[in-house]
């Protein structure tokens, strides 16, 4: 792994070894492990996640090396320069037409998709349901049993290289319509309502106490979040911008699926 790191940084320094034969070896290399889950663009430490820089400057030195080419399936045409994910039988992964997964975007056993698009670089983890329209962009790291309900939208980040990816952690649940970017990190169990926009500048404001407590870029374990808006001073006057605010947690000490519906019912959170 350390010298497909040192070969993969070389050329990142100096583009013109790109038309060397073993350097495109081993971006091929590079990505067909982050295709088959070995490799990761982020991964889960004792020190919290660990950003891989290499393997996203792997996945951006794919491209240039690529050609565009044609791909028919049945009456369906594309044209594009980075092949299908293949093989979902036997990685155990129910796909529903028209889910779409790019080569080099990681599927673990059980997962599902439906009508929906998942990106190169992307790490989905066993259990996880894709739902309708749902997108998971280059690098998203997406845990273990998280729901992403229909038309959530999960950015991608591949520059600058040392940006954290959006992260949604085990058994989270992501409602209808959300969208979740700029390496936003959702962590285990939080459930998020219908419509709650995340980005990096986002304030996530935590209204359950008798203070306010402010987060941004991070959604806490088990917080229940629902879309909402805060006054802000311009020139012109003062308005309304959008935050999030978290309005209680879903408890430990029950099932997590009856946690989800004890949480969904109690603070009546759509979904």
């Amino acid at each position: 792994m350390e010298k497909l790191k040192e070969t993969i940084e070389a050329a990142w320094e100096e583009r013109s070894l790109l038309s060397d034969g073993w350097v495109r070896k081993t971006i091929d290399e590079v990505i067909a492990l982050l295709d088959a889950g070995r490799i990761r663009v982020a991964e889960p430490t004792d020190n919290g996640w660990m950003v891989n820089d290499w393997v996203k400057k792997a996945v951006i030195l794919y491209f240039p090396i690529r050609e565009m080419e044609r791909i028919e399936l049945g009456p369906f045409e594309f044209h594009d320069k980075i092949p299908l994910k293949r093989g979902y039988q036997q990685l155990g992964v129910r796909v529903v037409p028209h889910a779409i997964a790019r080569y080099g975007a990681y599927l673990a056993t059980d997962v599902v998709m439906m009508p929906s698009y998942v990106n190169i670089g992307a790490y989905v983890d066993t259990g996880t349901m894709v739902d309708t329209w749902a997108t998971v962009g280059s690098c998203a790291q997406i845990g273990k049993h998280v729901h992403l309900s229909g038309g959530v939208g999960i950015g991608g980040v591949l520059e600058p290289v040392q940006a954290a990816p959006v992260i949604i952690e085990d058994h989270s649940f992501i409602g209808s319509r959300c969208i979740v970017v700029e390496g936003v990190h959702v962590e285990k169990e939080a459930v998020l309502g219908a419509n709650v926009v995340l980005t990096a500048s986002t304030k996530i404001i935590d209204v359950s106490g008798p203070e306010p407590i402010e987060y941004q870029g991070r959604v806490p374990a088990r917080s229940v979040v629902i879309p909402g808006s805060m006054a802000k001073q311009f020139p012109a006057g003062t308005y309304n911008v959008p935050c999030a605010f978290i309005i209680g947690k879903r408890k430990e000490s029950t099932d997590r699926k009856t946690s989800l519906n004890e949480a969904l019912r109690q603070h009546q959170v759509a979904v």
